[in-house]
């Protein structure tokens, strides 16, 4: 992205939008209004939003009429996910959003260079395409996801270049949860910097 195009994006690839309760990490159980955008390059194999990978595959929306559908909600988190967000130019949105009296949220593996203004950044960090270092000093928050169990050691790397004051989360991959939820319990006893994040919103039976 050039300089000259840059801040100018007025649309965005939107897979889905909808209201809901964030169902994890620092501010789950939060009434939040969710973006996924379309687009994607890190192809994690576990994915359970596959269809976002392809932007090309869903509507490019205005920034005015996907703000002015999250404004009509009592909600004033807007959480911007994905797919990989960051593939966008996300400042327009953002800015938009805030005007709005949103906190701006995002959930992004870090792999594609920071654009927005952004009230909380959670960075989940993947194996298939390693975050950038500028956004692992700047997350507000960090989740693991826990596959296996080498993921843990691998969760100590990023730890270590995340910022002082980052909340730090393990959180069971979804289809290895009975397997993985028990090892997470003991590393966290033992690591006590860490907690445990879940997908309440599964649990909940909520998007």
């Amino acid at each position: 992205m050039t300089t000259a195009t840059l801040h100018t994006t007025t649309v965005l690839p939107v897979m889905e939008s909808f209201y809901t309760i964030q169902g994890e990490g620092f501010h789950q159980g939060k009434a939040a209004y969710f973006i996924r955008l379309g687009g994607c390059d890190v192809g994690c194999v576990w994915c359970d939003v596959k269809e976002s990978w392809d932007a090309d595959k869903h509507p490019k929306r205005p920034i005015d009429e996907i703000v002015a559908e999250a404004a009509a909600h009592p909600g004033r988190i807007a959480v911007i996910t994905g797919g990989e967000p960051l593939m966008h130019d996300l400042q327009a949105l953002t800015s938009a959003l805030q005007a709005e009296g949103f906190r701006t949220h995002m959930e992004t593996s870090g792999s594609s260079p920071l654009s927005g203004q952004w009230d909380w950044i959670t960075l989940s960090p993947k194996k298939f395409k390693a975050p950038l270092p500028e956004i692992c000093a700047v997350a507000h928050e960090l989740k693991i996801v826990i596959y296996n169990k080498s993921d843990f050691a691998w969760a100590e790397q990023y730890a270590a270049l995340a910022g002082p004051n980052c909340k730090l989360y393990l959180q069971p991959e979804w289809s290895k949860a009975n397997q993985m939820t028990p090892l997470i319990i003991d590393y966290v006893k033992a690591n006590p910097q860490w907690q445990i994040s879940l997908q309440i919103h599964k649990y909940l039976n909520v998007p």
